[in-house]
């Protein structure tokens, strides 16, 4: 069963930055599409970056140019870098794992944008 434990959520001011970790196990991690979802209370889970197991990447317009994900395959660890934060990305941010159509989701992270 996939394992995965985000870390690095927390209080930002609006402007700041903040870089998520995600570390995976029980899994062929290379093989695997990474990502980051976010959710707030009474909203949809929106996409916010994906990247492939050849390292593509995703964006959606609302974070394009302000977020960036990567990955570490000798660490097992996807990070999702975010800049020039705004109090609307103030959400619950999961990590998720995908490959032959299946996902599997960490327990999420709090990412609070306020002064």
């Amino acid at each position: 069963q996939v394992q995965l434990v985000e870390s690095g959520g927390g209080l930002v001011q609006p402007g700041g930055s903040l870089r998520l970790s995600c570390a995976a196990s029980r899994i062929i991690f290379s093989s695997y599409a990474m990502g980051w979802y976010r959710q707030t209370p009474g909203k949809e889970r929106e996409l916010v970056a994906t990247i492939t197991s050849d390292s593509t990447t995703i964006y959606p317009d609302s974070v394009k140019g302000r977020a960036t994900i990567s990955r570490d395959n000798t660490k097992n660890t996807v990070y999702l870098q975010m800049n020039s934060l705004q109090p609307e990305d103030t959400a619950v941010y999961y990590c998720y794992a995908a490959r032959l159509g299946r996902r599997s989701w960490g327990q999420g992270t709090q990412v609070t944008v306020s002064s």
